[in-house]
This record gives C-alpha cells, structure tokens and sequence, in this order.
C-alpha cells in the first residue's frame, strides 16, 4: 500500500465505536484521508509511504473539536472585564460600530491560530457576541472571517444569522478613520447570510460550513418586549430555523436556561439538527425535551453562565441526549484550550454530585471528539480515527515533566496535559503545525496584526480606561495578607 504520510510509534487513541487504543501504533494517510491504522509493526511491512513522522512517547489522537466559541472575541479579550456590564457592552459596541473587515480577518488568524496550537482542529465561531450581537449587516465581514481562518488551515463552522427584534438596527462601517452609520433591517440581515451561505458554505477546500442563528427568546424578552416585538421575534426565529433546515445547515442558538428551552420547543426550533448553547438551570421537562427531540447541547463550563447556574450535562447524558464541550471563545477569561474545559468540566460536575466518580475520564475526551463530530452532523468525516475518516491527527509528547512518568497516557492526557503540550497537528492529511511550529502562516505576522487591529479598535471606541488596572484587582485589604 502506498501512502502520503505514515504516523508511527505512538499510543493512538482512536475513539473509533470500541474505543480502542493501540500501544505503539500507526496511521497511514493518502490524499487527506485515514487510509489504514493498526500496530506499528503491522503497517510498517504494509505501507510505503513518501514521508513517515516516528511518534515514539507520543499520545496519538483526533483532532478537538470546539461545538461553541465567538469570533471577534479574541481582540476584545480582558477590556472592561472588572466593569460589571461593560465588557459586553465593549463587545455590543465594537461588533457593530467599530470593527471593519480587516478587524475580523486579524481575530480570525489570530483565533484559528490559537486553535492550532492547542490541536483544535474544528470549531464553532458565532460571528458576533452576547447573544445578539451578529456582524451580519454585509457579508465583507464573514468573508474577511472565513479568508482569516481558511489561511491557518483549521475547519469552522461559521454561525450567522439576524439580531433579536425589534429592528431596525443601527451598524457602522469605516473609511479610513470616518465612521459612517446606517440602519439594517431584518430583512437586510436575512440576506447578508443567504450570500454568505452561499459563498462559502462547503465552497472551496470544505473547511468552512455555515450554520443559522436566532438569538434565545427567555422570559425577561416576552415581559419587556411589547407584544407585537415579541411575535415578530417569534416568527423570525421560525423563519430563521426553516432556512436552516431548507439549506441543511445546523441552527444554533446562544444562551438558553431556566424555561427558554420549553418557548424553542413551542416554537419548532429542536431537533438533530439544533444546537443549543450554556443551557444552564434546566427544568426536568426541558431535559426530556432536549433528548426525545435529539436535540444538541453545547456545554461551555468555563464560562460565565456555568457561574451563574448549572448545566445538568450529565442528566442530559443520562437522558439519552449528545453533549458537546465548547470554550465559549477567548474572552473575557477564556482560552480555546479544551484540555483546560476537559478538566474544568470534570471538577464542575464532580464538585455539584461531591462524587469523584462522575463523568468519567475517556467520556469527557468523547464530549470534545467523536461526541462533538454528532453534534455538528460531522461524525462521518471527523471525531475520531478510522479508515476513510479525514486525517485531522494530534499527536502530544509525554516527554514534559508534568505528563511523566508515561503510563496510563490516557489519564496523562486529560487530566494533566494543556494546549502547549501539543506538538504535531495534521488537519486534512496536511501537517499544519511540525514541533510546535505553524508550518503554512507566519506566527510573528498574525500576532503582529492582531496587535494593530486591537489598537485601532480601542481608539475607536475610546476605550483606553478599560485597560487599567481595577481598583479590587488585587482584592480587598492590606497587600501581603
């Protein structure tokens, strides 16, 4: 057999349908795809392959999947975070009025480059923040977006889609440094998301996919809206459902908890192909909801509504239901590490049950592997190691001090191991990052960007008081106690 690449020497964990890992193994890659996969010794004989990568102390494994994250997010990380409110209202202000596509290109790079290194090979990214918020008044910015991501080589999954009502909504775009407003209208928006569909959904190399979003509809929008906002949100959230389901997109929504899950069921939005964010404070009924419909969860413990209340994930999963990990983006104290959201959703379950035992070690790395490929309707292309499946490969060096001694490299790998650890990452058959190293983007380039962009954004929103140093950041009383 012939092969592009030859992986070997490594334990490959596969969470292929039995879960099966094998000591000292091997991974044979032709034309982007897993073309063969058993012990080292067996496909050494077998395959002759143009390049062969030696993986000797090595943890081999798919590549991660993010099911929840915001672009954008990664140029407006830590700004105005100790100011109640006004880290969103910094998001609110910078997603509509003061980011111009070159704005989402450098967060783009930047974020699909952090997602590299830490062997996130497949996220979600929502084009915008809060639960609101979408940079969907002209498809520049989701194209700026996808180019950004598409140079790094990792796959998304972009999500677009209207701003909750009542519109019209007031947006700005920039020349040079004047800004100029207008309104957009629903129907604007609607459009702006049917070319980008259009443009770039499963287009090109099949890296990016589209999904559709309507913001959550709780019960403080029904009790602050008037009645005839309300109806209009109501019936956008349908027709916004019906164009994913019409295109064979995923819908998504951000934000759901304490009863919005019974309106998104009243209104027709479950189902298999919904994916459903945070989820937190559920009530018994939503949980059957979620799994007679197949409904998706996307459970982001690190962020601020696991804070605020509980995600019942592993009743869901009891239930029958498929949660995912997401990270909820890199912002306003968050990382796209899922090693980090492995363990972090380890110790939020485990200290809610006071039982240790809860959500097992190898289910977790399911919830951010094969579980989260369910959830993106992406299970049979990746998720996890197996002939045909695209060749989207990780592989760790146990070789570091906090990952040593070497046995039991599973356990290493999740509860021990970060973002960093990563050395080797191949998304597609392509080896995009070799010893820690970007291998298709300058690294100092993007970086450098994004610097610049994050300047310029500051001066526009004249923001330069929130980088400052709180008064409580070092916390209350005398220094040294």
């Amino acid at each position: 057999m012939k092969a592009d690449t030859l992986i070997h020497g490594g334990t490959v964990v596969t969470m292929d349908a039995t879960r099966r890992v094998i000591e000292n193994g091997a991974i044979a890659i032709e034309a982007g795809r897993i073309v063969a996969i058993d012990t080292a010794a067996a496909l050494q004989e077998q395959v002759e392959a143009r390049a062969t990568v030696e993986c000797a102390g090595h943890v081999v494994f798919p590549g991660l999947i993010d099911v929840h994250a915001h672009a954008g997010h990664g140029l407006v990380k830590s700004i105005g975070m100790h100011g109640g409110d006004r880290w969103e209202e910094i998001c609110g202000e910078v997603y509509t009025q003061a980011s111009p596509p070159a704005f989402w290109y450098a967060e783009a790079r930047l974020a699909a480059l952090e997602r590299l290194r830490f062997g996130v090979t497949t996220g979600v990214s929502l084009l915008g923040g809060g639960d609101t918020i979408m940079r969907t008044d002209d498809a520049a910015y989701a194209a700026a977006h996808c180019t950004g991501v598409r140079d790094v080589g990792t796959r998304s999954v972009v999500a677009v889609g209207p701003t909750r009502a009542p519109h019209p909504v007031i947006y700005a775009h920039w020349q040079g440094r004047q800004r100029h407003t207008y309104s957009v209208t629903f129907e604007r928006q609607m459009e702006t998301c049917l070319q980008i569909v259009d443009d770039w959904h499963d287009k090109h190399d099949g890296s990016i996919r589209i999904a559709m979003l309507y913001p959550v509809l709780r019960d403080e929008h029904e009790r602050d809206m008037t009645p005839e906002d309300y109806a209009t949100a109501c019936a956008q959230a349908k027709a916004v459902r019906q164009v994913a389901r019409d295109r064979g997109l995923i819908f998504t929504q951000d934000g759901h908890w304490r009863g919005s899950i019974r309106r998104a069921s009243k209104l027709g939005l479950l189902g298999p192909d919904s994916l459903l964010s945070h989820c937190i404070d559920l009530h018994g009924d939503e949980i059957d909801l979620v799994a007679q419909t197949d409904t998706k969860i996307a459970h982001n413990p690190s962020a601020n509504a696991s804070i605020l209340g509980r995600c019942p994930a592993i009743e869901m999963m009891a239930a029958g239901a498929t949660v995912a990990l997401g990270s909820d983006a890199t912002a306003p104290d968050r990382s796209a590490d899922m090693f980090r959201h492995m363990q972090q959703a380890m110790h939020y379950h485990r200290t809610h049950f006071s039982d240790a035992s809860v959500l097992p070690i190898g289910k977790v790395l399911e919830m951010c592997t094969i579980g989260a490929a369910h959830a993106l309707g992406l299970a049979e292309e990746i998720g996890s190691l197996e002939i045909g499946k695209r060749a989207d490969i990780v592989t760790m060096s146990l070789r570091r001090p906090h990952l040593h001694p070497p046995q039991m490299a599973l356990h290493r790998l999740v509860c021990f191991a970060n973002g960093n650890d990563v050395t080797n990452v191949w998304i597609g058959g392509e080896m995009l990052l070799e010893d820690r190293r970007a291998t298709r983007v300058d690294e100092a380039a993007i970086l450098d960007d994004a610097a610049a962009q994050a300047a310029r954004m500051i001066e526009r929103i004249d923001g330069a008081a929130d980088l400052a140093l709180p008064p409580d950041f070092w916390g209350g009383g005398a220094l040294g106690r």
